[in-house]
Formats: C-alpha cells, structure tokens, sequence
C-alpha cells in the first residue's frame, strides 16, 4: 500500500515538473515565434483591414486576443521606448539651453501690420510663417529671428488699438496712407502709439507706409521725429523725394497680398518647360493713357496673337478664384510680361512676373506727381530695383515692344531657361538683402539711440 501511495506521489511530481516545463517553454520561447519585429511592421491597418480595424484599442473596438497575438514583453519594450524618449527630450532640452545661451538676442522689434503690405513684408521677405495659417482669421501672429534680433508679427482685424498687450519697446507700424479713408485710420494708430511712447510703454516706433500713388505724403509729416514727432525711421513705397538713406528709405509696393496672391516655390517645370505665349496682359485699359497705344500696337502686330491678353475697362480691387487662377496661369505660360504705367510706374504685376520667372518688360517712364528726386538722382522711376541690378526689359515707348517680340520668337528655349534662372535668383537675392537691409537699419538707429542715451 505504501509502495502504491509513494509510486502515485512521484508520477504526480513528474507530471507536475513536466507541466511547469511545458508553462515555462510556452511562455519563454512559443509567443515569440508569433512576435513580429516593431520596426518591420507597418504602422498603418494591414492589408486589405478597413482603417481602424484589427487594431488592439482602436477606438470602437473592443480589445482582442484574436486580432494581435499577445506579447509578454509588451511591458517592458513600452518602458525601454518611453526610456529612450525621455532620455531624447532631456538631450533636446539641453542642446536647447546651450544653443540659447549661444544665440543671445540683442534686440526684439514687434511688428504690428494693418495694411496688407505687411504680409508680403513678413512671408515673402522675411520667410515667415503665421498660424493659423487661414487668411480669413481674425488675429495671426509669428515670430522669427534674423541674425541676433528678434521679430515677432501680428495682424488681423482683431488688432485693435488697447485690445493687445504691449510685449516689446520697439515697433514697426505698417500702414496704408494711399487715400484719404486709409489715411485717418492710420493716423489713429499713429495717434495710439504716440500716447505708448509718451506712457513710456514703447521706446522707438518705426513706420512702413503704403504712400500715395502721386508721392503726396504730407499727412505724416508732423508724425516724423525730424519734424517734431516721435516716428525715427519711414519706410516708403514709391519714389518719394523724401528718400534720403538716413531716416526715410523706399520699400517694395511687391505682390498683391490683398488679392492673396500666393508664395511661389520654384520648380522644374516653372524653370524648363516651354511656354505658350510669348507676353502676356490682364489688367485695366484707362483712357487717354499708354495702355491704350499698347493695345493698338499689340493689335497691329502680327504676333499679337501669341501673346495672353485680357483687358477690362474698369479696375476691379478683389478677384475671383477663377480670375486668381486665370492670372496665374497666364504669367506661368508666358516668357514676358507687360507692365505699362498706371498710375505710378511701380505696380503689383512686376513682382507677381518674378514669381513666376516671367521677364517684366516695363515702361521706363515716370508717372506725374511728385515722385523722383531731380536733387540726388536722375529722375527716372524705380529706383530701388534699378539700384538693385533688377534684370528686367525696360523701354521708354510701346513701339520697342514688336522688336522685343520678334527677338523672343528666334530664342531657344535653353536661352530662356537661364533666363528665368537669373531672374528668379535674382529676385530671391532681392528680398534677403532687403530683409537685411531692414534688421541692420532698426538695429543701428534704435540702439545708436539707447547707447547716447
């Protein structure tokens, strides 16, 4: 009896040792020949799995042994990854600290922008981005740094003056003052700021005005610091007399942001490919003006119809998505485009051609009004493309304009590919020696003042 009891025990210790193995072999080495390699597998639903579906925690799906084979070292590789990542972000952080302490900022500048021109300013001088990114939200706002200078950017309707906290000593106003309803908006942000300084809350102010067409710009005079007021630098649009180099510059008029004409990124195809048309045209006809001897010219040519023309008699401020589109296009599939005088010489047209590597053929002829400066330099328009090597067609007459053409129809298309080449290389050069021009001249100015101060 004994000898049965002892025979039971050992088979049953046996049985049991042989289980335990069988557990332990189970668990130590047969879930792994199901386990699949993390970085080997796609991150996304599998083939042919609706999204969401056979997913262990999808949202809506219950977790399930049947749709992931279970891992046991699922713990563990959880805590090695959010190990790895925290060690990361530690490293992150102290690159960072040691990067700041680098990069000290000398200088900050806030830019407060209510006129469109602002924009074409920040995003497609200085490179900058604005969140949100919708052109229809109520407040936008951005920073960047150019050397060892700070900007910040904001704009937006819900810019309001005393609806904003002051955050920096230094401004630059941007501000349309081309009629008289813009003008006494302007001055009221004029107004607002001057009481800031006075508070002590704003230290210097600068101003990048949307002049008038015509160069007239006297409204602003009381508001400049030479003058009494409290502004210390002006930069203009339009060949304005004032331009001086010491506290008045001219700035670009640039593209029509207000139409939101967009960012261009140069391409392969905007470089090689052949284009349609040879010139192109959109825009108003006005009486009694040298559009009009363009148009009869272009009639009469017998290449007139290799060129993209859509002319109206009415100018029309905002465009269509349609008509945004058809513009586009038209300076995409044209090797020049025509930039007559308005106006003013300078126009939108001839930095909208830039963007899209379409030579502006511009008419050399300075407009009536009180633009140009017979006292430092010959009275021509553009002075700041000029004195900037812009590689542009200018002519004084529209009757140049049949040569021009019957030139462009003997170019092969590799001579027009360098073309575009030096155009667009010379246009991006164009607005980072601007975006430099315009921190040097802040910088100089308003910390020259703090040091004699």
């Amino acid at each position: 009896m004994r000898l049965t009891r002892k025979r039971l025990a050992s088979a049953f210790a046996v049985a049991y040792c042989l289980f335990s193995l069988y557990a332990a072999y189970s668990v130590f080495f047969g879930g792994r020949r199901g386990r699949r390699d993390p970085a080997a597998s796609p991150r996304g639903p599998r083939d042919g799995a609706a999204p969401g579906k056979g997913r262990r925690g999808s949202r809506g799906e219950p977790s399930s042994l049947t749709n992931e084979e279970w891992n046991p070292w699922e713990a563990d590789e959880k805590f090695e990854q959010l190990a790895l990542q925290h060690k990361y972000e530690t490293n992150r952080q102290v690159f960072k600290q040691k990067n700041s302490q680098k990069e000290i900022i000398d200088f900050k500048v806030q830019i407060w922008s209510k006129a469109a021109i602002g924009l074409y300013l920040w995003q497609h001088i200085f490179e900058g981005l604005l969140e949100p990114a919708d052109v229809t939200a109520q407040w936008r706002e951005g920073s960047l740094k150019v050397g060892r200078t700070f900007f910040s950017f904001i704009t937006g309707p819900a810019l309001l003056p005393g609806y904003f906290s002051i955050e920096m000593d230094n401004v630059v106003l941007v501000l349309n003052g081309r009629e008289d309803k813009k003008i006494t908006f302007a001055t009221q942000w004029l107004l607002y700021a001057k009481s800031l300084v006075e508070a002590g809350k704003l230290q210097h102010v600068a101003v990048v005005l949307l002049g008038n067409e015509l160069c007239d710009n006297t409204w602003i005079n009381p508001h400049l610091k030479k003058h009494g007021g409290f502004v210390e630098l002006l930069f203009v649009i339009y060949d304005s007399p004032w331009i001086n180099e010491e506290d008045v510059f001219q700035w670009p008029l640039g593209v029509a942001t207000y139409r939101n004409f967009p960012m261009v990124e140069p391409s392969w195809s905007l470089l090689h490919d052949e284009r349609s048309f040879l010139c192109n045209f959109l825009g108003t006809v006005y009486k009694n003006s040298s559009r009009e001897t363009l148009m009869d010219i272009l009639k009469n040519d017998k290449n007139n119809k290799l060129c993209w023309i859509t002319v109206r008699e009415e100018w029309q401020p905002q465009e269509t998505n349609a008509s945004l589109k058809n513009y586009q296009d038209a300076l995409l599939q044209s090797d020049l485009t025509l930039c007559p005088v308005g106006v003013n010489t300078e126009c939108y047209r001839i930095y909208e051609a830039c963007s899209f590597g379409s030579i502006p053929v511009v008419e050399d002829v300075m407009t009536p009004g009180n633009c140009g400066n017979a006292s430092t330099s010959p009275i021509t328009p553009l002075q700041l493309l000029k004195a900037m090597g812009a590689p542009f067609i200018f002519i004084n007459n529209w009757k140049e304009l049949p040569a021009i053409l019957e030139k462009e129809k003997n170019m092969s298309l590799q001579e027009k590919i360098e073309r575009r080449k030096t155009l667009l290389g010379w246009y991006q050069h164009f607005k980072v020696q601007l975006r430099l021009k315009f921190t040097k001249i802040l910088e100089h100015s308003f910390l020259m003042s703090d040091n004699k101060g």
